[in-house]
């Protein structure tokens, strides 16, 4: 998978709404509107917030009852209550709750407050991670290739940490189109010594490429193509990038 060029085009022309009701439509009309026609093997990046918004997944705060567990955490830890209950209703497992909240998300993620947020929230609500972003990954890419006839792929973003390193960085928790990894097994070194394992997460490399043009603050950047990266598609999605619980160390 040789790269001569890559090239990753940011796409400014999404309106900043807080519901969505064809989110397909809106990234047709912002690419149209930066004069941006889709190529053939384009990856097309999302931050997750609009997919949320496009699900309807954005919580009230004032419509949030408080549970016992979650104004335990919340006391001891000095948490804003309303996002530890919104986090542990969108949690199958709690992994720690002293000094952090980390969960296991209902999808398999393990993050902090299951991906709960308030950043590029409407005012006085929570949006919350889609509820299967791989199936998000792959309808979104299938209306597009129905309305623009390309084929491309798509890629759901999401700001996380890192257990081993400071700062975050942007992952990919759901894809279509193309394969979560790439394989390098049979390929030669510098010195000709054939590679016998070797798997790159590439789905997240693209990911963290884009966050450098999407920000974390009003770049309003929710969309970015990734032009140029030849890839493959497969079976594999970013749930199978999730290391299960027997291979994890912090469990």
């Amino acid at each position: 998978m040789e790269v001569d060029s890559l090239d990753l085009i940011g796409i400014s022309g999404f309106p900043r709404i807080d519901s969505i009701s064809d989110l397909v439509k809106e990234i047709v009309q912002a690419l149209t509107k930066e004069d941006i026609e889709l190529q053939n093997m384009d990856i097309l990046i999302l931050a997750h917030t609009i997919v949320s918004k496009w699900e309807g997944r954005i919580v009230k705060t004032s419509s949030v009852s408080i549970s016992q567990k979650a104004s335990e955490i919340a006391e001891r830890n000095g948490f804003d209550p309303v996002h530890v209950e919104l986090a542990l209703r969108e949690s199958k497992e709690i992994i720690r709750e002293d000094r952090t909240l980390i969960t296991e998300t209902h999808s398999g993620l393990v993050c902090n407050f299951s991906g709960v947020d308030k950043s590029n929230a409407p005012e006085g609500h929570f949006i919350l991670l889609p509820k299967n972003p791989d199936k998000s990954a792959e309808i979104i890419r299938m209306q597009l290739k129905e309305q623009v006839r390309k084929d491309i792929a798509v890629i759901i973003t999401d700001t996380q940490g890192r257990p081993w390193r400071k700062g975050s960085i942007n992952i990919a928790i759901g894809c279509a189109g193309i394969n979560a990894y790439k394989h390098n097994r049979g390929k030669r070194d510098l010195y000709g010594r054939e590679l016998q394992r070797s798997m790159v997460c590439q789905i997240d490399e693209i990911a963290s490429a884009a966050e450098n043009i999407m920000g974390q603050a009003d770049e309003g950047i929710p969309i970015v193509i990734l032009r140029g990266y030849k890839y493959e598609d497969g079976p594999e999605r970013a749930k199978d990038v999730i290391r299960p619980k027997d291979e994890d160390l912090f469990r």
